[in-house]
């Protein structure tokens, strides 16, 4: 009898949810989307329930084209945006939309929080973090000081994933990836810290028991079997964190390889053989899908938002010519890019259209175009676009190599939508001066990793290695020694921007 686990990424524009075979193939995807709310500059929230519904439609689509047997399936496993803050009340009913992991309205309380355990580097021992204007626990500390009836009304608070596992499972808990980011977690422990959290004010009772992403958090109850067509009774793991648990989707189970995600954000990672100290909070280390392994990671906000942004700003035209001629508009664009040189004749981007986490935790940071002349047209700030975005994640990556002057990368596993772009891929190759592959199954993202990860702990796989298997490369792409010179001299001019323009942002900011 065939065996099959479900993987559920909650994502911000769309829940994914995929059904894998014993030999790690996919055999049924569906993504349903939905929109995020925007009701200030800088705010971001989403309903919850739209997670929700898009979880019950995409299991039944998926169960249905797989042909899957209930006694077939071995269990549910989940990955979800991470950071997002989701209030429940004492009925287990959502307080207010969930404050999303790209909002910056928390700037105010992520500063109160810090000096309150001493500083930053008195929070960095507590955590191993500093806390981040995205991170959870700005956000609850800022519905306690601007919506007290809200907060008096919380009894629990979750993450995106965590709430569509209660509503699966009627279990609220959390796992130790997306524990790590809420700032409040002793990450070299891999549990609470109580002293933090008392530090900051916050009732120790709204942080929940974090599992293991492995372990069994809960089963399928008759109501959510019945809403979705899972066997009552299913076991359903604790899951990740997206930026966390997809890394091993993508292979990424040993130190020394570098995974670069060029989705709605821009992740850097590379998984830790040991814990390791993390000086000023300068990248986020978290807790890693097994006991003995942990995550170095950099996560700017705005990578592929970047691109998303110009698609639905700058290229309307574009966008009708594809729906004309049923194709997609990023492959237009793709080919738009690939006719301007590299280096775009001095044109850069700063995609800080969010403000930033990393390499720069400052949400007054904006997007920029530097160096613009009459002799740029469209194509090349489409370039540009790309060029920027893929200069950020260069120095995310540089402050990884810093950790540990043995940390020597191989290569770059990309994934992500970027990832399916050629101009891209080689793009990024002569940028880090790496090779740049991508491998099977690294398009369905979090979904993936949930499930392999699910597996591990249902039995399926004995552990992330044999889970992970030896991937498949679908692409390789080689630096070009000429074109990395174009870059590097491109990239020094891009590594002084921010820091020479960061005044500009503060007083831009009290502006708005």
């Amino acid at each position: 009898m065939p065996k099959y686990v479900l993987g559920i990424d909650v994502g911000t524009s769309g829940t994914k949810t995929i059904l894998v075979d014993e030999e790690r193939r996919v055999v049924a995807s569906k993504t349903i989307e939905y929109p995020m709310e925007t009701p200030r500059p800088g705010w971001t929230q989403q309903d919850p329930a739209l997670w929700w519904d898009a979880t019950i439609k995409t299991i039944r689509i998926v169960l249905e084209r797989s042909g899957a047997k209930p006694e077939e399936l071995v269990g549910v496993g989940f990955s979800g945006q991470m950071h997002g803050m989701v209030a429940l009340d004492e009925k287990g009913e959502v307080v207010r939309p969930s404050i999303l992991w790209n909002d910056q309205r928390t700037q105010s309380q992520c500063d109160e929080m810090t000096q309150a355990c001493g500083g930053l580097d008195g929070l960095v021992s507590l955590t191993n973090n500093r806390m981040l204007t995205g991170y959870t626990g700005g956000k609850i500390l800022w519905m306690k000081e601007n919506e007290p009836e809200n907060f008096a009304r919380t009894r629990a608070v979750i993450c995106p994933k965590d709430y569509i596992r209660y509503k699966l499972t009627g279990v609220i808990a959390t796992d130790v990836a997306d524990a790590s980011g809420t700032g409040l977690f002793n990450v070299k422990e891999r549990t609470w810290s109580d002293e933090a959290i008392e530090k900051v004010g916050l009732p120790r009772s709204l942080f929940q028991k974090a599992y293991e992403s492995y372990e069994t958090a809960g089963h399928v109850t008759a109501e959510a079997a019945a809403l979705t067509g899972l066997p009552e009774g299913l076991p359903v793991t604790a899951g990740g964190g997206d930026a966390v648990i997809q890394t091993t989707g993508t292979g990424l189970v040993r130190q020394g390889i570098l995974g670069v995600v060029i989705g709605t954000s821009g992740v850097v990672a590379m998984g830790l053989d040991g814990f390791k100290e993390n000086p000023r909070g300068e990248l986020q280390v978290f807790c890693n899908n097994a006991k003995h392994l942990w995550h170095a990671m950099g996560v700017t906000l705005a990578a592929g938002g970047s691109y998303r942004w110009f698609r639905d700003e700058m290229c309307k035209d574009m966008m009708k010519q594809a729906q004309e001629q049923g194709v997609d508009v990023y492959d237009l664009m793709s080919a738009e890019a690939a006719t301007v040189q590299p280096g775009c004749g001095g044109l850069l981007f700063l995609p800080y259209l969010s403000g930033e986490r990393c390499p720069y935790p400052d949400p007054a940071a904006r997007g920029v175009f530097f160096g613009l002349g009459l002799e740029h047209g469209h194509a090349a700030m489409n370039r540009a676009v790309m060029e920027g975005v893929t200069f950020s994640l260069k120095q995310v990556a540089e402050r990884i190599f810093a950790m540990d002057p043995d940390m020597k990368p191989e290569k770059i596993i990309l994934s992500g939508g970027g990832a399916k772009s050629e101009v891209w891929r080689q793009m990024a190759a002569d940028i880090f001066g790496l090779p740049v592959v991508t491998i099977a199954g690294s398009g369905e993202g979090g979904a993936y990793g949930a499930a392999l990860v699910a597996g591990v702990g249902l039995g399926m796989w004995k552990d992330l290695v044999e889970a992970a298997g030896d991937p498949t490369e679908e692409t390789r792409n080689l630096p070009e020694p000429e074109t990395q010179k174009v870059y590097e001299k491109a990239y020094a001019v891009y590594d002084k921007l921010y820091p020479s323009l960061k005044a500009c942002f503060d007083l831009d900011e009290a502006l708005r």
